[in-house]
C-alpha cells in the first residue's frame, strides 16, 4: 500500500489535471507537442524502436508517448492521475499507445524489467526530495536487460537552492540510477533555449547490462 506521502503526491497531480478542467494552458509542463529535448536526441540518435516496447513514466497529456510510437515502439504510458490518462486518450483516440492509471512508487510486477527503453522527463523533478531516490530506483527498475533509460530535467549545481517545485536535479542525483543497475552511457549538460530566459537542463542516457 501507498504511504501518506506518496498518497499525498498522486493527489497533488490529480488535483492539477483536475483543476485545469481541460486548459492545457493551466498544466505548467504541457505545452501540446513533444518535449523539445526529445525531440532534438531523437533527431540526433534516430532511434529504430520495431519490435521494442518503451515506457514513459509520468506521460501526462501523451505527447511524448505518441512521439515515440511514432518512432516504431510498441509504448506504455503511464500516469498517477487518472484525468490525466482520460485526457491523453481523449486527445488522441486513434492512438496506438497503450494508456494506464499507474502510481510509480506501486508499479505492477509485469512492468519490472521489462522494457527495452524507458523514457522518464520531469516527474521525479516535480517530487519532493525525500521520495527522489525512491522514484529513480523505481524508474530504473523498468529497464530490461540491455535496455535503456533516457532522463531529461532541469539541472542545478549541488549547493544551489531549490526552495520550490519543481526542484532541479544535481548531477548526483543523476549518477544515481547507477546504484540500480544501469551505466550511464551519454551525460549532457546544457542551456534549454526553448525557455525564456533559458533554463539549465541535463539530459542522460542509460544502459543496463
Amino acid at each position: 500500500m501507498p504511504d501518506s506521502e506518496t498518497s499525498k503526491e498522486a493527489a497533488w497531480f490529480e488535483d492539477l489535471y483536475r483543476d485545469a478542467a481541460g486548459e492545457t494552458a493551466r498544466v505548467p509542463w504541457a505545452d501540446n507537442k513533444p518535449n523539445p529535448n526529445l525531440i532534438k536526441w531523437i533527431e540526433r540518435e534516430r532511434p529504430n524502436g520495431r519490435g521494442l516496447k518503451c515506457a514513459v513514466s509520468g506521460c501526462g497529456l501523451g505527447d511524448d508517448a505518441e512521439l515515440l510510437d511514432r518512432q516504431g515502439f510498441s509504448v506504455t504510458a503511464f500516469d498517477v492521475s487518472p484525468t490525466a490518462i482520460e485526457w491523453a486518450k481523449k486527445r488522441f483516440p486513434s492512438t496506438r499507445v497503450k494508456y494506464e492509471i499507474v502510481d510509480l512508487f506501486e508499479l505492477p510486477e509485469s512492468f519490472s524489467k521489462q522494457f527495452d527503453f524507458v523514457f522518464e522527463a520531469y516527474t521525479i523533478q516535480a517530487l519532493p526530495e525525500s521520495l527522489r531516490e525512491r522514484a529513480i530506483e523505481q524508474v530504473a527498475s523498468l529497464v530490461a536487460p540491455q535496455g535503456k533509460l533516457l532522463v531529461i530535467c532541469r539541472g542545478r549545481n549541488i549547493d544551489d537552492d531549490a526552495p520550490a517545485r519543481p526542484w532541479p536535479l544535481t548531477f548526483n542525483d543523476i549518477a544515481s540510477f547507477e546504484l540500480h543497475g544501469l551505466r550511464c552511457s551519454s551525460f549532457e549538460d546544457f542551456e534549454d533555449e526553448e525557455r525564456n530566459p533559458p533554463v539549465r537542463r541535463f539530459r542522460a542516457l542509460f544502459e543496463r547490462a
